[in-house]
């Protein structure tokens, strides 16, 4: 039998001393299952020692990502309260295992998500607040060797969200079309649209509501939603400086410091 809690704490293990551990999909069997039972009982743990989950995020939303860690569809993972930070903030180089940069809409809930395949118009009438975040996403798996039940058992390679400015209501914006773009010391390094959301970032959240409440546990009121990056992630190390900008909804700043 698959050594659940054991698979748990040593991912646990590897984000509290900062070292990667190798994959754990064969000791999953490349069983997407088990991969969330490894990532529930590392949120059982972390309920039970204080911390506070504050909502969900969505990893793997585009198509090319999903064709390079071997998925069909996309993942998400838990969001804690501990993890999000202002804009501005100054985050140390180690906080996270291997730092990547993405640049997402972060959307806020003003009420449930609980009926079974919702749609888009189900997502929008259930969002209160839209703003541009950074993820900070990490990996606790080495060397970038991870595939999807890795990435799921790895909660979505969560990380940190720093949350950017303004908060807007989200009749009459077009995030599909919306462009974002990342500056890394003062110079471009990415940029992309919402569209790279699966197809557009209320369908990624009309899709995490849909298996959030095939899993029994669905989205509530209050809780924050990473939809999925608008670019591919961005490596950080100690010293850089990045600035998200999306023209006319906000914008988001983090450095990393030695």
């Amino acid at each position: 039998m698959t050594d659940i809690a054991a698979i748990a704490r040593a991912l646990r293990d590897a984000a509290e001393t900062k070292t990667p551990i190798p994959p754990v999909r064969d000791a999953l069997g490349n069983d997407l299952a088990l991969a969330r039972k490894v990532q529930e009982a590392n949120r059982d743990h972390w309920r039970a020692a204080g911390r506070r989950v504050a909502g969900r995020k969505i990893a793997v939303s585009s198509p090319q990502a999903q064709t390079a860690l071997g998925a069909t569809a996309p993942a998400w993972g838990w969001l804690y309260a501990d993890m999000l930070l202002a804009d501005g903030a100054a985050v140390p180089a180690d906080a996270v295992l291997h730092p990547k940069l993405e640049g997402e809409v972060a959307m806020v809930l003003g009420r449930d998500l609980t009926m079974p395949q919702p749609t888009m118009a189900d997502a929008l009438a259930a969002v209160d607040w839209c703003m541009p975040a950074i993820e900070i996403a990490g990996s606790r798996i080495a060397n970038g060797a991870a595939k999807i039940a890795d990435l799921v058992a790895d909660n979505a390679n969560s990380g940190l969200v720093v949350l950017g400015s303004p908060a807007r209501r989200p009749g009459g914006l077009d995030l599909r079309r919306l462009g974002m773009s990342l500056a890394k010391n003062g110079s471009h390094v990415a940029s992309g649209s919402g569209a790279a959301v699966a197809g557009h970032p209320f369908a990624a959240l009309a899709w995490l509501a849909g298996d959030c409440v095939a899993l029994g546990q669905p989205l509530r009121a209050g809780e924050l939603i990473m939809t999925g990056t608008f670019f591919p992630m961005q490596p950080a190390a100690a010293g850089d400086a990045f600035e998200l900008d999306a023209p006319e909804f906000g914008r988001c700043e983090v450095r990393f410091t030695g």
